[in-house]
């Protein structure tokens, strides 16, 4: 669905039982799809968000004459939630998918000339799409491909619904299968450290199986990048609450909700400084730690898991050059502290010159360094990858840090993630940190939303809108 070929109003299947209302508190990707998954199916939505946008750890800003976004996000053909979303606001366009997969990477140690390899796929059937790729590909010894394509076999066999994996880590994995510190550098971690935001040794065997077994060995297309040629904040907070109001969402920003209570007659209170908002249902769609602190009593039988959830921080490093350096969309490095580029141009309306966005994750080691240290540490390390940033001027240098951007994936976490349905009937809970089986991606957000939307309709006796969930027979 293209941007203005939306349907007015709520898309129910069939009559609904009047006068039922749900709060939302969140308006990230997981708040806002409950939400309109909730009014699609005829219910009366309240969406409270405490910062001035919606779009949660996806958003945009401006910067003299740039609109930046926080962070560079990407999804992949497989991400069939997130997919469903932009289709739902209208934004499928603005952030195509490529044609077929195809990551340029450099290899900063290699001789000018002989950097550059490509992860692509061709048109035949798992696992064979990948195989002339990786077979030519010069990042990784003739012995290490033979022995990444059997690693890859045994990972296919894995069991994704086995509790065991999720209390091993990947990286011990990947030894035990035969991968050296090489393979694991140029090819798992290239992948892993952007999907995951860990390095193998600290994911859980559990989540990087599931990512690589549905990015990478599912379907020829899955791992097809997609990302937004426009800001983000033009997806996740315009088009969104374009969306929102089209479908009757009240939506309330600036709004922070201090208490969430149950009542004697099971109908729900939510407070905020400056109204009380009755409920038939609530969707607690906030970071795990706002979830802890808003949740009632006894609404989860161990709350304090939710505060064991760990972070991860992703810091992202902005460079504004007076001429074009980078004559690709975008490639992932090796060899260097630099992980993935992406030229930036266009979607920050800059006129002249060229924007790239260096994308950090596992960035525990710059996340608080000061702007001066990493401009020393990283302008070097983009002479190195781009020769032509030697004769170029820097207009601009700056960071956006986002402290807490994802859960940590480390061994253990599957069971400290909640479901969405609490102890409290009619409370809800939504958000990537979640049990979706996904890692801390937009695809789990939107996953979150629509499995909270999903347990309250069931309670409110609403119809579960057909179109809701085609993604899940698209996955």
């Amino acid at each position: 669905m293209s941007h203005g070929t939306r349907s007015e109003g709520p898309r129910t299947d069939g009559p609904v039982p009047p006068g039922r209302h749900a709060v939302v508190v969140g308006g990230g990707l997981a708040g806002t799809t409950a939400a309109l998954a909730l009014a699609d199916a005829g219910v009366r939505v309240t969406l409270l968000e405490g910062r001035p946008r919606l779009g949660g750890l996806a958003f945009s800003f401006r910067r003299g004459e740039l609109t930046v976004d926080n962070g560079q996000h990407v999804y992949l053909r497989c991400c069939t939630a997130y997919r469903w979303f932009l289709d739902r606001i209208g934004g499928a366009d603005l952030a195509p998918l490529q044609d077929r997969l195809d990551v340029p990477v450099v290899d900063a140690d290699r001789p000018e000339g002989r950097r550059l390899g490509r992860l692509r796929r061709d048109p035949l059937p798992v696992p064979l799409h990948l195989g002339r790729s990786l077979a030519a590909y010069p990042h990784l010894s003739l012995a290490d491909r033979a022995r990444v394509g059997r690693a890859a076999l045994a990972l296919k066999g894995l069991d994704l619904t086995d509790p065991a994996l999720d209390d091993e880590d990947f990286g011990s994995w990947l030894a035990a299968h035969g991968q050296s510190p090489r393979a694991v550098e140029a090819l798992w971690d290239l992948v892993g450290v952007a999907t995951l935001n860990a390095v193998a040794g600290d994911s859980s065997l559990a989540l990087a199986a599931m990512v690589f077994k549905t990015g990478l060995l599912s379907d020829p297309g899955a791992a097809d990048i997609g990302w937004a040629r426009v800001p983000l904040g033009d997806l996740h907070d315009r088009l969104a609450r374009e969306a929102l109001d089209a479908a009757g969402v009240r939506t309330e920003v600036r709004t922070r909700v201090t208490s969430v209570h149950t009542e004697a007659d099971g109908s729900w209170t939510v407070g905020t400084p400056g109204e009380t908002i009755h409920a038939d249902a609530v969707v607690l769609a906030v970071p795990q730690r706002e979830a802890h602190d808003l949740l009632p009593a006894g609404a989860l039988d161990h709350p304090e898991r939710l505060l064991d959830i760990g972070t991860a921080p992703i810091l992202n490093v902005h460079v504004v050059y007076d001429r074009k350096v980078l004559a690709r969309p975008f490639f992932a490095a090796l060899g260097t502290p630099v992980q993935w580029v992406f030229d930036r141009t266009d979607a920050s309306g800059l006129r002249g010159g060229q924007y790239l966005a260096l994308s950090q994750s596992v960035a525990q080691d710059d996340i608080d360094a000061p702007v001066a240290a990493l401009r020393e540490r990283y302008l070097p390390e983009l002479e190195r990858l781009l020769p032509h940033t030697r004769d170029a001027r820097v207009e601009d240098f700056f960071v956006t840090r986002e402290r807490t951007a994802t859960f940590a994936p480390a061994p253990g976490v599957g069971r400290l993630r909640p479901g969405a349905r609490t102890k409290a009937p009619g409370l809800y809970l939504a958000g990537a940190w979640t049990a979706t089986g996904w890692p801390a991606t937009m695809e789990s957000a939107v996953r979150s939303g629509v499995g909270a939307a999903d347990a309250a309709l069931g309670a409110l006796g609403r119809p579960r809108p057909r179109h809701l969930f085609a993604f899940e027979e698209a996955a």
